[in-house]
This record gives structure tokens, C-alpha cells and sequence, in this order.
């Protein structure tokens, strides 16, 4: 885009990553190591804590179903919304679940296919100062919250009404009906998100960050991209791209956006949080029999780079256990990705790193961290043993442009989900009449 700094040089490759420990067979090895502590009968429930922050910067939304979610924000001068404190409280637990210490945007590295042109648009490119003013109609229902924007380009207009807080539909959160024929209730029930997100602009692009709570513990973590192709970046001649208006005389130069997220982990309250991999192979069996799976568990005790698989996954551990006796854990569930492999900080889904306070974005990271310290989050993952886990989630984006970018361009997405596993003994929604039904039917 006109007007950007030019590309950075070539990062260091990252040491080799390790996974600690022998892989544990899922159907032997027991999650659990003794049962749940529960409250007495009749105990009267736990005053709600208030969230550590002011009433301007608190935000407590209650959700079909009873479940309360509960965070505070911040605005940074550079990775801009920053969610604190964030705990999920469903109908029935007598205390919040604290989920996130704090999550936020880490980077969003933008090359161009023809090599003239790399950006590191959180630390490069003024993404927090290009805040955008909301129309309180693009936040129906909602409450349009005034953030201060740290150097803002209008010294003397720094506040912004740039963070929607709002509900919108989920659909289906879940549905159970009888066959055809059968007389039974039909328990279903349409769902809503607590929808928090911010708009910023960086040169012809808009960036759309948003932050999606479910009933249910889920969330969903995305940033879309809209706003319009750079002019400035078309060229006939560079032989990359489509091409766009009248036949085939201008082309928009093809590019990446690899989006990186930054998770402080906090479950059950404490920062001592476990990482798990899960991997499950396929063994196929003479005579045409059905193929058989087995998974396998292995903590993650040092410091991680990880790439996704079909059969593969991985969870957060938190120190607290559901009813049942089993430990709490968020799955983190990567969206469709395109990696991009033109640079060493980008060729991994997800990176486990041992807390550093220094370390905060994912490339072009802006604090002096040592004299042996790398600038990307590849760098970082060294071997050290994982007492305070950071989670970096990648999800990377090629851009091949097209006639229906023009003009204004239509949003596309990229993010992923955090996913409770066994925070509660059932599903959270469960209506009433269902709520025995734990480990049988009916």
C-alpha cells in the first residue's frame, strides 16, 4: 500500500520444538485422579465476583440458558482491543470458571506475492490508531462504548466510539427430536452471542476483530477483512493476481494475511496451566473390516511449535475439575487456514510458549527482550519448560483478488474457536427435564 515502510528483513528459523513425555494411550490412561470436591447440600451460592476494572471498561452479559459471561477491556497503542479477566459462569455453577487472564490480537503479517512489499500491520502500520467511529446502527441492541486510543492521530479527539458491545442470533445452540411417528417433545433452542468487536483501518483495508461468547462456553475468534483493494497495487506486468474491470489490462497484486492471536490462560485462577496434544491414527484392516482409531495424550511440558492435522488437537488443562471429577480444559479449534511458508514465524498453526512479558507479537516484536532474544514468536520456542503456558494461534489467509472485491470489498474471515471440554458434567443448556441424564440415557 502507498505510504508503507518497507518489508523487514528475514527473521532467524526457530530451534526445534519438543514434546515432552511418552504418548498415553486415551483409553487406559484415566484424566482424572480422584473425584470432585462438591458443595454441600443446600449451600447457598458465592457472591459473583466484580470484575478487577471500572464500570466503563466492565462487561457482564447474561445469555439464553442462564450463562453468565463476565471480562474487562482495555485499548493498547498498538494490538488495540485487549480482553481481560475473561470467566464464564453457566447456569448452575455456584462460581465463575475464569477462562482468560488476558487474549488479544498479536499480529497481522501482510506480504506481497510480487516481494516488493511486507507489513506487519499491528506494529508497522498504526492498526490501534486507526480506530474506527461506529454508527450506532452497526451495533443493533448493543451499547457503543467510548475507547481512548493511545497516540491517536487527532491528538486532540483521542476518544473513540469504536467498541460495539451487543447480542446477535447463533441459530441453533442445540436441538433432540423424536423419530417420525414418535410422540416426544422436541427440545431445541435458538441461541445468542455476546458480540464484542472493533473496527480498525490500515491503509485501503478495514480490519473487523471480533470476539464471539456462546451459552455453551464456546467462543468463536475472528478477524474479517473489507474496506478495498489498493490502486496502488495494481500492475499489468507483474504476471500474479486476476485480473479486474475491462478485459485484462489491470490486475490487483495478490497477498497473505497471516492473523496471529495471543492467549494468557488463566482456568480455575491460576496461571499453572497444562498443554495437551491428541493425536489419533488409522489403522486399516484386511477383508474389508471398518478401520480402527486409537488416540493418543501427551502433555506438552516444553515450549511448542505446532502444526495441525486432521486427527489432531490441542487443549488447555486448568487445575479445577467439573462434577464429574474431570479436569476442565479449552480445546483450541483452528478455522480453514493457508499457511504461508515465505517466512519461519509463519509456517505453524499454533506456538507454546513459557510466559515473558516481554514476548507480546508474533513478528516485528516491538520490546528490546535480550540481546539473544528474536523479534518472532518462532525465536521464542527454545526449550524451556512450560510452567506458565502462552498460546499463539495462526490462521493465515492468500488473497487472490477478485471482480467482486470492488467496491466496497466483502468481509472474508479467519479465526477459530475455544471450546470447553469437561468444564461442566453436561451440557450447559441442558433443559430440566433432561438434566438426570448424566453418562446414560433416559
Amino acid at each position: 500500500m502507498p505510504g508503507r515502510r518497507t518489508p523487514a528483513t528475514r527473521r532467524p528459523h526457530r530451534r526445534a520444538a519438543v514434546l515432552a513425555a511418552v504418548p498415553l494411550l486415551l483409553a487406559t490412561a484415566a484424566l482424572t485422579t480422584g473425584p470432585a470436591a462438591q458443595a454441600a447440600p443446600g449451600a447457598p451460592a458465592a457472591p459473583a465476583p466484580t470484575p478487577n476494572c471500572g464500570a466503563a471498561h466492565r462487561i457482564t452479559q447474561t445469555l439464553d440458558g442462564g450463562t453468565v459471561w463476565r471480562m474487562c477491556w482495555h485499548y493498547e497503542g498498538n494490538a488495540g482491543l485487549v480482553l481481560d479477566d475473561v470467566s464464564y459462569q453457566p447456569k448452575g455453577e455456584r462460581t465463575p470458571v475464569k477462562v482468560l487472564t488476558t487474549a488479544k490480537l498479536a499480529q497481522i503479517h501482510v506480504p506481497y506475492d510480487d516481494g516488493r512489499n511486507e507489513f506487519d500491520d499491528l506494529t508497522g502500520q498504526g492498526f490501534a490508531q486507526g480506530l474506527q467511529k461506529l454508527d450506532p446502527a452497526e451495533c443493533p441492541g448493543g451499547t457503543l462504548k467510548t475507547v481512548r486510543v493511545p497516540g491517536a492521530y487527532d491528538p486532540a479527539h483521542p476518544d473513540v466510539s469504536g467498541l460495539c458491545a451487543t447480542t446477535r442470533a447463533r441459530g441453533h445452540a442445540y436441538r433432540m427430536g423424536p423419530y417420525p411417528g414418535e410422540r416426544a417433545k422436541i427440545y431445541q433452542l435458538q441461541g445468542k452471542d455476546l458480540l464484542l468487536y472493533t473496527v480498525n483501518k490500515v491503509g485501503w483495508y478495514e480490519y473487523i476483530s471480533e470476539w464471539r461468547f456462546s451459552g455453551d462456553g464456546a467462543m468463536t475468534v475472528q478477524v474479517g477483512a473489507t474496506g478495498t483493494l489498493s490502486p496502488g497495487d495494481y500492475d499489468a506486468g507483474d504476471g500474479r493476481g486476476a485480473p479486474l474491470g475491462k478485459g485484462a489490462k489491470d490486475y490487483a497484486t495478490s497477498h497473505s494475511h497471516n492473523v496471529f492471536w495471543r492467549l494468557n490462560f488463566g482456568l480455575g485462577g491460576s496461571a499453572a496451566n497444562k498443554v495437551e496434544q491428541f493425536d489419533s491414527a488409522t489403522t486399516v484392516r484386511s477383508g474389508g473390516r471398518t478401520p480402527t482409531i486409537r488416540t493418543t495424550r501427551t502433555p506438552v511440558t516444553k515450549e511448542l511449535a505446532g502444526d495441525a492435522g486432521p486427527l489432531r488437537w490441542w487443549r488447555m488443562v486448568g487445575a479445577g475439575r467439573n462434577k464429574d471429577g474431570h479436569p476442565r480444559s479449552y480445546e483450541i479449534v483452528p478455522g480453514p487456514t493457508t499457511k504461508y511458508s515465505g517466512r519461519s514465524y509463519t509456517t505453524h498453526d499454533v506456538y507454546f510458549t513459557e510466559y515473558n512479558k516481554c514476548e507480546q507479537f508474533a513478528s516485528n516484536n516491538l520490546a528490546n527482550c535480550g540481546a539473544r532474544a528474536g523479534k518472532s514468536v518462532d525465536t521464542w520456542v527454545n526449550g524451556q519448560p512450560l510452567k506458565h503456558p502462552i498460546a499463539w494461534v495462526n490462521i493465515g489467509f492468500h488473497h487472490i483478488a477478485r471482480d467482486e472485491d470492488q467496491e466496497p470489498m466483502p468481509v472474508h474471515w479467519q479465526g477459530f474457536q475455544l471450546v470447553p471440554r469437561d468444564v461442566t458434567a453436561m451440557n450447559p443448556l441442558t433443559p430440566p427435564p433432561l438434566s438426570g441424564h448424566n453418562g446414560h440415557y433416559g
